[in-house]
Parts: C-alpha cells; sequence; structure tokens
C-alpha cells in the first residue's frame, strides 16, 4: 500500500514511532493487535474518523480526543503510534487506518522469531487458497461471520503456524483487501520489507535443488541490490525452465514461453 503527499510523511512519521516503541522492548505483538483493534474502531465509527483527520481542528484537540477513548484500553505503545499518526496530516481521512494497519503488520512481522519461516507460511496459506475453490468460497462467503471465518483458519493453522502467520490470515479476513490472497500478498511484501529483502515468485516445473536456489536467490540479489526470498510454485504446465515474478518485472525463462513465442511468429 502507498501513500502519497501529506499521508506519507504522517505515515513516516507514526513509522519512526513504531520503531521507538518496539525498541524499547515492548511486546511487539500486542502493539499489532491493539493497532489492529483501533483500525477496526475507524473504520466502524465515521464521524470519529472524520475528526481526528479533520485539518481544521488543533492536533491537541485530536490528540487529546484519542487519548480520552484509547487510554487504558490500548497498549501504551500502541497508543504513542495513533496520536503521533493522528496529530499529522492526512491527504484522505482513509488513509489513516489504513496506515495504522500497514504498521499493525508490521509489528506483527516483528514479533516473528524466524522471518523467513513466516515468509513461507503467508505464501503457503496463500497458495492454499488458490488452490482450493472451496476455501476460497468460505474465507469470501459475505454470509459467513468474521469469527465463523477465523475459526476455520484456526483449524487449519493452530500448532502447525507461526502465531504471527495466524494473526495476519485473521487480520486478512476483515476486508480491507479486494480478497484474502490479494491481503496476504500484500503483507508477504510488508514482512520482506521490514528485513530489507524483496519478494520473487519462481515458478518451476520441478523442485528446484537447495544450490540452485542459493544460484537463484544469489543472482536475483546480485541484480536486485538486496536480498530476495523466493516463493517457489511448482507448476507442471512450465515444462522446463524457470519463471520469475519480483515487484512488476518478469523473468520468464520457461519453455512454455518460448513455445507459445513460436506458435505466435508461425501464425503470424
Amino acid at each position: 500500500m502507498t501513500f502519497r503527499g501529506a499521508s506519507a510523511e504522517a505515515f513516516e512519521a507514526a513509522g519512526r514511532e513504531l520503531e521507538t516503541v518496539i525498541s524499547s522492548a515492548t511486546d511487539p505483538a500486542k502493539v499489532g493487535d491493539d493497532l489492529f483493534s483501533v483500525v477496526a474502531i475507524l473504520r466502524s465509527e465515521p464521524s470519529l474518523r472524520r475528526v481526528v483527520t479533520d485539518v481544521s481542528l488543533p492536533a491537541q484537540a485530536k490528540s487529546g480526543l484519542v487519548r480520552d477513548i484509547l487510554g487504558g484500553k490500548v497498549h501504551d505503545g500502541a497508543l504513542s503510534v495513533v496520536v503521533t499518526a493522528v496529530e499529522r496530516r492526512w491527504t484522505a481521512a482513509r488513509d489513516l487506518a489504513d496506515a495504522l494497519e500497514q504498521l499493525g503488520v508490521v509489528a506483527v512481522v516483528r514479533s516473528a522469531d524466524d522471518a523467513g519461516r513466516l515468509a513461507d507460511e503467508l505464501f503457503g496459506f496463500d497458495q492454499l487458497v488458490t488452490e482450493l475453490p472451496e476455501l476460497r468460497d468460505a474465507l469470501s462467503d459475505p454470509a459467513r461471520s468474521i469469527a465463523d471465518k477465523r475459526t476455520l483458519v484456526l483449524s487449519l493453522l493452530e500448532g502447525k503456524a507461526l502465531p504471527a502467520t495466524i494473526r495476519l490470515v485473521e487480520q486478512s479476513l476483515n476486508g480491507t483487501h479486494r480478497t484474502v490472497g490479494v491481503a496476504l500478498k500484500e503483507y508477504q511484501r510488508v514482512a520482506a520489507e521490514v528485513h530489507g529483502e524483496g519478494v520473487a515468485t519462481v515458478r518451476v516445473a520441478h523442485p528446484l535443488s537447495d544450490a540452485e536456489l542459493q544460484r537463484l536467490g544469489d543472482s536475483l540479489a546480485r541484480q536486485y541490490g538486496r536480498p530476495v526470498h523466493l516463493n517457489v510454485v511448482v507448476s507442471p504446465e512450465v515444462i522446463g525452465g524457470v519463471r520469475v515474478e519480483i515487484g512488476h518485472d518478469v523473468i520468464d525463462g520457461t519453455v512454455s514461453s518460448r513455445l507459445d513465442e513460436a506458435r505466435r511468429k508461425l501464425v503470424g
């Protein structure tokens, strides 16, 4: 999620405050949970959202209101981040809740002991949703409550995935993003950025060996100037070769793409 203008500056300020909070030995998982709770309040109370983003009101008045409402109900660290955010100017009112949600994701990511495992688990659940239409339908069904969907998620992940993974998958159910899959991809991107990495989806016909993964990762790191986390998808339709998707870039060296190109030339 990208912010522009005043919202970008406000997001950076709130992000710096979050880093200060986490560096003070505060439990980042608790901060993340409470930021998600604040986001839910802002989205369910449009009048409150309008007040705390009203540029005509003094910053102290807005922060005082937030302290009155949230004081003693959320972690002091989370409250500090929210206060920093509402004291800033936002380009659009909706940006405040979106920014606090992204910072909540950052906090939850920071709570994970194993960053690589978290990234792999988020990707794995994303793939599960993609490959199982019945699961995708169950998680997107508007007739099912969020609580019911969370129960389903817990039945699949509890005892098998990191607490941070479960919390982020639960957050993906809240409808901020168009689909659960889109939310999970965004969380993967944020998780990688927190650790200074890029994210690449690698499509191959057969699993790659550890040595092949290492060579590919090293090559992409040199090309993009930072480590790259590899999410590998085994797709028989690839036939052979490798297709790499990283950001908006696509490096397609698959046999299937070359065959398609040959077909186009013959038809042309």
